[in-house]
């Protein structure tokens, strides 16, 4: 097993490095002070290809592999996992079901309104469905040629600042999983309004909000795939991007690692630097230990995705120890810096409250010990 990184890969993930410590680390703590969406450093990260990373070479992207793209999640995400939930859910999981199932007409519609820089949205979740996507109660009714649809999506990354969506609804819950359809969406089809916006403990400085389908007419051409495909393509999605999050929660746990290694060297205790106290030092060797693994596990699931091998489990196994990495090592962190770390003054509580929702999104930690541990009765 080769660990170099291409010539590529290590280009991009150094962009991403200098973008996130020029132009997000600065800004980081104001933008989670005032609940604020970053609108001047995302055109920004648009201009440098920052937020078209997902964009194949075929429809005029980078063509970046999953190695690549995932480097720079994990360091966009260091600076600031709001701004990096925004870049990843519009540029990787939006895009996800389009990868997965368009017609080359479609793919050609998304992406080059992605190249001039519109945002993405994910449309799954609902008020009373979120790990059982199966009891979404978005309806889509067809009608000529065209698809209405009605209903409200819930937690919707990037929902009041997206240009496009992709949208799951069911023909008939009565269905099931075989009823639900996906389906690409135009931000500006009438009927579609954004609900209250989400006042989040953690991730503030990206957009989340409910999304309000009312008879939007969707043209029959926009579905992805066919009727009652809509269950395979999230499934499929949800797989890919697994490991998507798990490289922004190590991003996040790496940004506390090094914010408690730099505290202890300069905090003084007793005469000298707590970092010279043993107690220190076991925490700070566990929280390299287990932001060192979640990187691995987050790259090993990301080359199998790029070596066209089986990783469901892979990326689960990343997507849950690195969101419980993320929220450990924050935490820790936060003991390192004492009093001082449950303050706003340091960036060690932001990080804190960051790390919680890499547990949440994208398939909860319980859900994902679920998907691990039926991998296992099967293999074992």
């Amino acid at each position: 097993m080769d660990f170099r990184f291409t010539e590529e890969q290590e280009m991009m993930r150094k962009m991403a490095r200098d973008f996130a410590d020029n132009e997000i680390v600065p800004y980081a703590q104001q933008w989670d002070e005032n609940d604020e969406f970053p609108w001047e450093t995302v055109k920004k990260m648009h201009e440098v290809g920052l937020m078209t990373i997902g964009v194949p070479a075929e429809y005029g992207g980078a063509g970046l592999d999953h190695v690549a793209q995932n480097l720079v999640t994990e360091e966009i995400a260091r600076g600031d996992a709001g701004i990096c939930t925004t870049m990843a859910a519009s540029t990787l999981l939006a895009a996800d079901p389009v990868i997965i199932a368009a017609t080359d007409e479609q793919k050609k519609w998304w992406f080059g309104r992605e190249l001039e820089g519109c945002i993405g949205a994910f449309c799954l979740t609902e008020p009373g469905a979120g790990s059982d996507v199966a009891g979404m109660s978005t309806r889509c009714q067809k009608v000529g040629d065209e698809y209405i649809l009605n209903g409200t999506k819930q937690f919707i990354s990037n929902g009041g600042v997206a240009g496009q969506y992709t949208v799951f609804a069911t023909l008939d819950r009565k269905l099931g999983h075989k009823g639900i359809c996906a389906f690409m969406v135009d931000r500006d089809t009438p009927g579609i309004s954004i609900g209250s916006k989400e006042h989040k403990l953690g991730i503030r400085s990206s957009n989340t909000t409910q999304v309000i389908f009312e008879d939007v007419r969707v043209p029959a051409k926009n579905l992805l795939g066919k009727e009652g495909d809509g269950f395979k393509i999230a499934m499929k999605t949800l797989d890919v991007s697994r490991a998507s999050v798990a490289a922004m929660a190590t991003g996040v746990a790496q940004a506390a690692f090094e914010a408690a290694v730099k505290y202890a060297k300069e905090r003084y205790q007793f005469g000298k630097p707590i970092a010279s106290f043993q107690a220190i030092q076991f925490i700070l060797a566990d929280m390299a230990q287990y932001v060192a693994a979640s990187r691995l596990l987050y790259l090993e699931a990301s080359c199998r995705q790029d070596q066209g091998l089986p990783y469901t489990e892979a990326a689960s196994l990343a997507k849950c120890f690195a969101g419980d990495t993320a929220m450990k090592v924050a935490c820790d962190a936060v003991q390192v810096f004492g009093g001082y770390g449950y303050t706003k003054d340091y960036p060690v509580e932001k990080y804190f409250r960051d790390a919680k929702i890499m547990q949440i999104f994208e398939g909860t930690a319980q859900v994902q010990r679920i998907v691990i541990a039926g991998d296992v009765l099967k293999q074992y």
